[in-house]
């Protein structure tokens, strides 16, 4: 029998909700009848996410397939629909977009109950956000999930579509095909930009590099959905032009998702270079660390830019925005 979900509000105001895998750090902006009555309505939504899915976890592990069975739930049909526009040409499954699809329910529960000026949800650096006309939110960018410092930051208004926050790498929670140390996707929604920051964490690579381990991806959880798909564990030490070689590879995947309308920008990080795609994050203010270089896009975009695992102008802990 598992434990029952767990529910905490920390000293700056913002909510915590834990449930197995799940993790999320919530903040509400508006009158405090408002936040509070957006955070029990999340509280509300999320006791019963973490059974919905497990009721469906052996079809969202599937591979998704354009004529495959279609989940049920509300969260997990999300999640097949922000990997739908993907799975044709790659692999991939529901599940690289679980956190994202889960972020968006919470914050879909909190702005239907209550009026809230702006909102966030955060499970774990994949991001779900709400924005009124006038309001923005300031974005912390990482260069690694697992020893996150700062590389950059940037605004997202309410007139960008940008909805959603998404971060992949070989370093973070999840499991990579990849090299990337970071990839952080900005996308319409936090489903989207959840699959497509997989999808371009996989591309960063040096395939058979003798510097790069792998393993099957069921070595470490016999559970997982990729199978017997070699992973990433460690990565040694690259030439400069190994590092270039393989964010351009990632850049490629990048440019060919947001030119199909999947993705409005990313930020790949890896080895302490970073190349970002698309016009959103031209206005990226970068301090010193870090090589940054952009490539050229063929469309103009809303603006602005990037995180990760955390979000914050003001150095609060994970997951605070400003």
């Amino acid at each position: 029998m598992r434990m029952p979900p767990e529910r905490s509000l920390f000293a700056d105001g913002r909510l915590h909700l834990h449930d197995g895998p799940i993790d999320l750090i919530i903040e509400a902006f508006g009158e405090p009848f408002a936040v509070e009555r957006a955070y029990d309505a999340a509280w509300h939504r999320f006791a019963t996410i973490l059974d919905e899915l497990c009721a469906e976890l052996p079809l969202l592990r599937s591979q998704a397939k354009p004529t495959g069975a279609r989940p049920c739930g509300v969260v997990a049909a999300r999640m097949a629909d922000a990997v739908a526009p993907l799975c044709v040409s790659r692999f991939i499954t529901p599940m690289a977009a679980v956190a994202g699809a889960v972020a968006e329910e919470i914050l879909w529960a909190m702005t239907h109950a209550a009026p809230l000026r702006r909102a966030y949800v955060n499970n774990g650096g994949d991001i779900a956000l709400h924005l009124l006309p006038g309001e923005s939110f300031s974005i912390g960018m990482v260069d690694r999930p697992d020893r996150p410092s700062l590389i950059g930051s940037a605004t997202i208004s309410e007139k960008d579509v940008i909805r959603g926050v998404a971060t992949s790498g070989w370093r973070g929670r999840s499991f990579s095909l990849g090299i990337a140390d970071a990839v952080t996707i900005l996308a319409r929604s936090a489903a989207q930009a959840d699959a497509a920051a997989t999808l371009v964490a996989n591309a960063v690579d040096l395939p058979a590099h003798p510097a790069i381990r792998r393993v099957p991806a069921h070595s470490r959880d016999p559970q997982s959905d990729l199978g017997g798909r070699l992973i990433t564990v460690n990565v040694g030490p690259l030439t400069r032009s190994e590092i270039q070689q393989a964010l351009a590879s990632g850049s490629d995947e990048a440019e060919r998702l947001r030119r199909a309308d999947v993705l409005e920008a990313a930020a790949l990080q890896l080895c302490g270079q970073t190349v970002l795609c698309g016009t959103v994050l031209g206005r990226l203010t970068a301090p010193g660390g870090a090589t940054v270089r952009r490539t050229r896009t063929t469309r103009t975009g809303t603006r602005r830019p990037h995180a990760a695992g955390r979000v914050d102008a003001q150095a609060k802990t994970m997951g605070g925005f400003r």
